[in-house]
């Protein structure tokens, strides 16, 4: 018998990963496509699809950590650090759709107008946006830090299903037993 299908408000937990590791592999292959002149556009485009599958994923990771945050408020002292990450998250999912229409002009402009940059372009125009997106980078590693301090600092979980239907919020609880 599968699982059941968990819920939105649940789904935070599996979504947000995702967006993450997108997120910061893809200036890797920007730096690549910088390296590697003759075969750089394919790296370009690649780094882009993968900007573009993060701020996607952003975008859901948003949405189901909303729609989680309900839950999360329940536990006592969690208030200041859960703002704090909503604020991030919003912020992040911003700062990411900026930069990838951003570097969406940068790959398809001149592929559309079939006119190519030329190297004495091309190197300023990345460097400077590997500027920002290490900025960027930043903030998602923040916003990233505060949803790991609910975690590990509060006890905040995923909503689980047991198995009569009703749906329950795990807290981890900490007692003077577990000195022992």
């Amino acid at each position: 018998m599968l699982p059941p299908i968990p819920g939105w408000d649940s789904l935070h937990p599996a979504i947000v990963h995702f967006p993450i590791a997108l997120l910061l592999i893809a200036p890797v292959l920007v730096v690549a496509g910088l390296i590697f002149e003759k075969h750089g556009r394919p790296f370009m485009i690649s780094a882009f699809i993968l900007m573009l599958a993060g701020t996607v994923g952003a975008f859901v990771a948003v949405a189901t950590g909303d729609a989680a945050s309900e839950l999360a408020e329940r536990v006592a002292g969690v208030e200041n650090v859960l703002e704090s990450h909503e604020e991030l998250a919003e912020t992040t999912r911003n700062v990411f759709a900026a930069l990838t229409t951003i570097f969406g002009a940068i790959v398809f402009v001149p592929m559309i107008f079939k006119k190519e940059l030329g190297r004495r372009l091309t190197l300023p125009i990345g460097l400077a946006f590997l500027l920002f997106y290490g900025a960027g980078a930043v903030v998602l590693l923040n916003t990233a830090h505060e949803g790991g301090r609910l975690v590990h600092e509060f006890g905040v979980r995923a909503m689980m299903t047991p198995t009569d239907g009703r749906p329950t919020m795990q807290i981890k609880k900490e007692t003077d037993d577990d000195d022992d």
